[in-house]
């Protein structure tokens, strides 16, 4: 098989890897990158950067975002393990290694 079949379009304008003229890319960070747009990231995105704006303008507070980070990163993962194109990549993944290990 070949490794470069695997590889998922890379999103992002600059390539993590260049690898004879094939861009390589992280597929997790393709994944959640796409994920921040759905509806649901981009909401609880806007809530974690109200958090941030509302703490950082005050001079004392005990409040952190901490609550709203978690619900943001919760957001994204749950829609990363949803997807489809990154479980076929890891199966795909896994076969490779199993045939170069043999």
């Amino acid at each position: 098989p070949q490794p470069f079949a695997l590889l998922m379009q890379c999103s992002t304008p600059e390539p993590q890897e260049h690898l004879d003229n094939v861009l390589m890319c992280d597929p997790l960070e393709t994944v959640r990158e796409k994920c921040e747009q759905t509806e649901h990231c981009v909401h609880t995105r806007e809530r974690l950067e109200a958090c941030e704006t509302r703490v950082g303008s005050r001079s004392e507070t005990t409040e952190d975002c901490t609550e709203e980070l978690f619900d943001f990163l919760h957001a994204r993962d749950h829609c990363v393990s949803a997807d489809h194109q990154l479980k076929f990549f890891i199966k795909r993944v896994e076969k490779l290694v199993f045939l170069f290990i043999k």
